[in-house]
C-alpha cells in the first residue's frame, strides 16, 4: 500500500495561534506595566486584562495560575533589564569602571519617559516580598545575584586595567550598588526628579578612590 506523505502547510501560521500568542504577550506587558506602577499589592488581575481587552474567563486559557502568570512576568523583566545592562557594561568606548554611566543615564531618561510612575519592578517586588509567593521571592534573589555578578565581572576589568585598586572586592561593590541603587530609584519616583538616580552614582563612584 501506498502511503501518500502530506507536504507541511506553507504560508503564515494559522491565526488562532498567532492570535493566542499576541494576546499572551500583550498580558504579559500589561502585568510587566501593572506591577511596575503600583506594585503587587494595587495590582488585580482584572485591571492587567482590562488593558488588553482580554475577559476574565479567558485568563487560564493562558497562564495556569496567578502565581505563575507573576513568575513569567518576572522573567520577562530581568530579561529586558539584563540585555540593556549587558549593552551598557560592554561599552567599549568607555574605560570599564565609568561603562555603569550609560546605564544610569538610560535609567534616568526611562523614569523620564513614563513620567515617574515606573521604578524597577524587581525592587518594588522585593519590598513587598512578605505579601508575594514564596516562589516569587527566591526567583527575585536569583535575579538581583545575576544583576551583582555581571557588575562585578565590570569592575573586575577595571581591577585589569588599574582602574580601581586590587584589594577591592568586586562581588560585595556589585552587592552595595544594587542595594542603594534600589533605594535611589524609588527616591526619584517619590520626589519625581532624576537627581536622586545621579546623586546616588556620583557618591558610589566618589566612595572608593
Amino acid at each position: 500500500m501506498n502511503i501518500e506523505t502530506v507536504k507541511p502547510r506553507r504560508g503564515r501560521p494559522p491565526k488562532a495561534n498567532r492570535d493566542n500568542q499576541d494576546t499572551k504577550a500583550a498580558l504579559i506587558r500589561s502585568g510587566l506595566e501593572q506591577l511596575t506602577e503600583t506594585g503587587f499589592a494595587g495590582s488585580g488581575i482584572d485591571l492587567i486584562l482590562k488593558r488588553v481587552g482580554v475577559p476574565k474567563g479567558s485568563f487560564y486559557h493562558y497562564f495556569s495560575s496567578k502565581e505563575v502568570f507573576g513568575q513569567i512576568v518576572i522573567e520577562n523583566y530581568a530579561a529586558y533589564f539584563m540585555y540593556q545592562l549587558d549593552k551598557c557594561l560592554s561599552d567599549e568606548s568607555l574605560p570599564a569602571l565609568h561603562r555603569l554611566s550609560l546605564f544610569v543615564d538610560k535609567a534616568k531618561l526611562g523614569m523620564e519617559k513614563y513620567h515617574f510612575k515606573r521604578g524597577c519592578l524587581i525592587g518594588n517586588l522585593g519590598q513587598e516580598v512578605d505579601l508575594l509567593p514564596e516562589s516569587y521571592r527566591r526567583q527575585l534573589i536569583t535575579v538581583f545575584a545575576s544583576w551583582q555578578q555581571r557588575l562585578s565581572l565590570c569592575f573586575a576589568l577595571a581591577q585589569v586595567n588599574n582602574e580601581i585598586s586590587q584589594s577591592i572586592n568586586c562581588d560585595k561593590l556589585a552587592e552595595i550598588f544594587w542595594v542603594g541603587w534600589e533605594g535611589a530609584v524609588s527616591r526619584a519616583k517619590l520626589v519625581q526628579n532624576t537627581q536622586p538616580l545621579q546623586d546616588y552614582y556620583d557618591f558610589f563612584m566618589k566612595s572608593f578612590h
